[in-house]
């Protein structure tokens, strides 16, 4: 697919994290951007997934380093 220039494939879809107005879902998901290797994507889509907003991406050592951080932040009580 192409969105403003951009080249992207989703490789995989792992998870739906959330949902928005008008059926755009917040996903992870595995990306291929410009025909490079793919990366773990968070971003909102469109239902047809035509259409993206603003998100991020990581390669597998930042999405380790992430889930680490995360681990005191999410046993600490709310």
């Amino acid at each position: 697919m192409e969105d403003k220039g951009i080249r992207f494939e989703i490789k995989q879809q792992l998870a739906v994290l959330g949902e928005g107005g008008r059926g755009w879902k917040t996903e992870l998901n595995l990306v291929s951007w410009n025909d490079r290797e793919p990366k773990l994507d968070i971003r909102a889509w469109d239902p047809g997934h035509l259409r993206m907003g603003k998100g991020v991406t990581l390669t597998r050592d930042e999405a380790a380093k992430l889930v680490e951080a995360l681990g005191p932040f999410l046993r600490e009580p709310s």
